[in-house]
């Protein structure tokens, strides 16, 4: 049994190990509160990690990608928490085994419900990331939820590269609300 744990779908198993991994060097965007340290994983319950299953790192390939998906969370506080500030960053990072499964037709076929995709029901992405992990790729290249951008999880204890801090500027969430989040 894998060290989290979880019992891997040999289904899903194979149909990962079909996916010719990639190579990535290139600039992200990620979303922080200020203060925190930006090349800091999550270990929470997230759409492509479950608690305490491993550290990932969520970033997004596009600006706009990375302030959606934090700005959707914001949104739905009932009133704005307008004395949190964040922090949006460029990162340089390098991924030597990254999945990409980046359109919906791809998530569909390992299992996806894409028409909640969406929503906050994270089982079945959760359990490809996991197999992914199991099988050693360092990376996941994903649709958003929140926009149409791609985003890249970075899974951190198995890429060999760290990821490094390129620029951080503070984020204007008045006029990011005001553009119409986009």
């Amino acid at each position: 049994m894998p060290a989290s744990g979880r019992v891997h779908d040999r289904a899903v198993l194979d149909a990962l190990e079909s996916f010719r991994p990639e190579q990535l060097e290139q600039t992200v965007w990620r979303v922080a509160r200020k203060g925190r340290d930006p090349l800091r994983g999550a270990i929470a319950n997230g759409r492509w990690n479950a608690i305490g299953e491993m550290e990932v790192l969520y970033t997004s390939l596009e600006r706009d990608g990375a302030l959606a998906e934090v700005g959707f969370r914001l949104s739905l506080e009932p009133v704005w928490p307008s004395k949190i500030e964040h922090q949006i960053h460029q990162l340089s990072i390098e991924a030597s085994k990254a999945l990409r499964i980046d359109e919906l037709a791809q998530l569909e076929n390992l299992g996806v419900d894409v028409a909640r995709y969406q929503s906050f029901d994270y089982e079945t992405t959760q359990a490809i990331a996991a197999a992914a992990h199991f099988l050693q790729f360092d990376a996941l290249i994903v649709p958003g939820a929140r926009h149409a951008a791609t985003n890249l999880v970075l899974f951190l204890d198995h890429i060999q590269t760290l990821p490094e801090l390129v620029s951080s500027e503070a984020v204007d969430w008045t006029k990011w609300w005001a553009r119409g989040r986009r």
